[in-house]
C-alpha cells in the first residue's frame, strides 16, 4: 500500500447518440474534456475523512464498523464517493488487501466558479476519480475498463438508470464509440455475484472503442448558463416511450443507422461524413423534441447551433439538452474568434475545452 495517492478523471460531451443510448445496446460517441475531477487519498491513522468543495461542508469525518464505512451525511455527491469507496474497498478484501483509515479529498474543474454545472457529468467523473485513486492507493491494478466497470455498478447502485456512457468517458478518456450495456443484468451481478466476478465477465452488449479526431477537425464549446436536469428529460422521454411506440422505435432505428456511420467516418478518417452525421443528429433530436413535447434544443442553444451553422460548422446540443452547452465540429480555417465574438453578444460563454486526455491505465 502507498501513503499517498491523486488521481484525475475528465468530464465529458455527447457527440451522438444522445436519449437512444439509455436502451441497451445503442450506440453513442462521447469525448471527455480537459476539466477534470481530481482525487487525493493520504493515509491517516484513527478514522478519516472526506472534504469536497461541492459538498458544501468543509469536512466530513468517518470511521468503520467492521468492514463498512460510518458517518452522518448524506448530500447526493457524497452518495457517489461513498458508493465507488464501498465497490473498491469490496474489491480489495476480495484481493485480501487489509483496509486502512485515510482522508479523501476531492476538488473539480466541472463547475462555472459561481457553482453552475456545465454539464460536463460531474457525478460520473467524481465516481470515476475515486475508483481509480483508491485502486492506485490499494496496488489493485485495475484497467480502464476495471475503472469503467466498478464506476458503473457504483453509479448505478446511487442513480438507479442512465445509460452509462459519461463513465466509459471517464474512465477511457479521449474520444470513445459506445454501447450501453444490459443494465438489469448488472442489477442481477451485484446482488448475485462477487466484483472480481463481475469484473472477469463480458457484459452483455456492451462495447467501448477508442476513437480519434481527424486532424483537420477542431471542437468548440458553447455554454448557455442555464443548468439541464437530465434525469427530469430522459424520464419524460420515457413517458414519450411508452405513449407513442412506433415513433420512438423510429427515433431509434435512425439513432442507431447515424450514430454507427458517424463511428464509421472516425474510423475512416473521413472529415465530411463525420460533420454530416454529426449535424444530422441535431435534427433527430429535433424530430424526438417535437413528437414527446420535450423541450431539448432552448433559444439559446438554437442561437448557439444557427451562429455556427452560418460561419460554416457543424452544430448540436450536447447530451439531454434543456440548457447546458453545444458543440460545434468545423474545419480549421472557421473563423472560431468571430463565432465566439457572435455568441457573447447573445449571451453564450465560450468555453476552453478540448478533448481530454487517452487515460492510460494498467
Amino acid at each position: 500500500m502507498i501513503f499517498l495517492s491523486t488521481g484525475k478523471a475528465p468530464g465529458k460531451l455527447y457527440l451522438a447518440g444522445e436519449y437512444a443510448v439509455v436502451e441497451t445496446g445503442f450506440p453513442a460517441v462521447l469525448t471527455s474534456v480537459n476539466k477534470y475531477v481530481t482525487v487525493t487519498i493520504n493515509k491517516s491513522q484513527n478514522g478519516g475523512t472526506i472534504q469536497s468543495k461541492n459538498l458544501n461542508k468543509e469536512l466530513i469525518h468517518w470511521n468503520r464498523q467492521g468492514t463498512e464505512l460510518v458517518f452522518d451525511d448524506s448530500e447526493s455527491q457524497l452518495q457517489y464517493i461513498l458508493a465507488a469507496i464501498s465497490f473498491v474497498e469490496k474489491y480489495a478484501l476480495e484481493r485480501n488487501v487489509k483496509l486502512c483509515y485515510y482522508d479523501l479529498l476531492v476538488t473539480s474543474e466541472l463547475d462555472s466558479e459561481d457553482g453552475k454545472k456545465y454539464g460536463l457529468g460531474s457525478s460520473a467523473a467524481v465516481t470515476v476519480a475515486v475508483v481509480k485513486t483508491l485502486g492506485d492507493f490499494y496496488h489493485l491494478g485495475l484497467s480502464a475498463m476495471d475503472i469503467y466497470k466498478i464506476s458503473a455498478i457504483s453509479h448505478l447502485s446511487v442513480q438507479g438508470n442512465g445509460s452509462l456512457g459519461d463513465i466509459a468517458a471517464s474512465a477511457f478518456g479521449g474520444i470513445v464509440a459506445y454501447y450501453s450495456p444490459d443494465r438489469n443484468w448488472i442489477f442481477n451481478m451485484i446482488r448475485n455475484h462477487s466484483i472480481t466476478e463481475i469484473l472477469s465477465l463480458d457484459w452483455p452488449k456492451l462495447q467501448i472503442e477508442s476513437l480519434e479526431l481527424p486532424d483537420n477537425l477542431e471542437l468548440t464549446v458553447g455554454w448557455t448558463g442555464s443548468p439541464a436536469s437530465t434525469s427530469i428529460l430522459v424520464d419524460r422521454i420515457a413517458l414519450t416511450k411508452a405513449q407513442k411506440v412506433e415513433k420512438y422505435q423510429n427515433f431509434l432505428h435512425a439513432s442507431r443507422q447515424n450514430v454507427e456511420r458517424l463511428i464509421d467516418g472516425f474510423k475512416t478518417n473521413n472529415s465530411e461524413l463525420i460533420k454530416e452525421m454529426f449535424s444530422k443528429y441535431r435534427d433527430l433530436l429535433d424530430d424526438l423534441a417535437e413528437f414527446s413535447d420535450v423541450h431539448i434544443e432552448t433559444e439559446l442553444l438554437t442561437k448557439l447551433c444557427d451562429i455556427a451553422e452560418k460561419l460554416g460548422g457543424s452544430a448540436k446540443t450536447s447530451g439531454a439538452g434543456g440548457g447546458d452547452c453545444g458543440i460545434v465540429l468545423s474545419d480549421k480555417q472557421l473563423d472560431i474568434a468571430e463565432l465566439k465574438k457572435e455568441w457573447r453578444q447573445v449571451g453564450i460563454t465560450p468555453l476552453t475545452l478540448k478533448i481530454g486526455d487517452i487515460i492510460a491505465h494498467a
